[in-house]
């Protein structure tokens, strides 16, 4: 069996993190889905849940964060790559820094809120970042979303 390049892997998982944003979208949270992947399997996955929660710390990557190291039972997830749809704003990158995250891979830029405008260092500086991937499905999915609320 062929071994999956690295852009076919990245497009799979994040397919799996675009299910994790529709099912967002279904429940009237902002459509952000967000997994775990370690040594090639998803540990974790996370969607936005702050209207439900009515916590605006609630966001897809923080969820997927916490239950990826309660998976591996402990706070370090270097072996690990986060797929999420949108680019990280500053507090989960803060908190993907803190985690220690080998990788992060992102569909849409996020040019009003996104880390890359803000706080570009905030990452550990070990962790790679690559963004674009599955990009106009990220973004149309967002802008769906927000069409519908207005």
């Amino acid at each position: 069996m062929e071994e999956k390049t690295q852009l076919q892997q990245d497009e799979q998982f994040m397919r799996q993190a675009l299910a994790d944003a529709r099912t967002a979208f279904a429940e009237d949270e902002i459509p952000i889905g967000a997994v775990v992947v370690c040594r090639g399997q998803v540990i974790a996955h996370g969607h936005n849940l702050t209207e439900r929660l009515t916590d605006v710390t609630a966001h897809a990557e923080m969820q997927a964060i916490t239950s990826a190291a309660s998976y591996l039972g402990g706070k370090y997830l270097t072996e690990c790559t986060l797929y999420v749809t949108v680019e990280p704003c500053v507090m989960c990158a803060g908190a993907i820094g803190w985690a220690q995250l080998a990788r992060v891979v992102y569909g849409a830029d996020d040019p009003k809120r996104g880390f890359r405008r803000f706080a570009p260092e905030a990452l550990h500086p070990r962790t790679t970042v690559q963004g674009g991937v599955l990009e106009a499905e990220c973004a149309a999915l967002m802008r769906e979303f927000f069409q519908k609320k207005r």
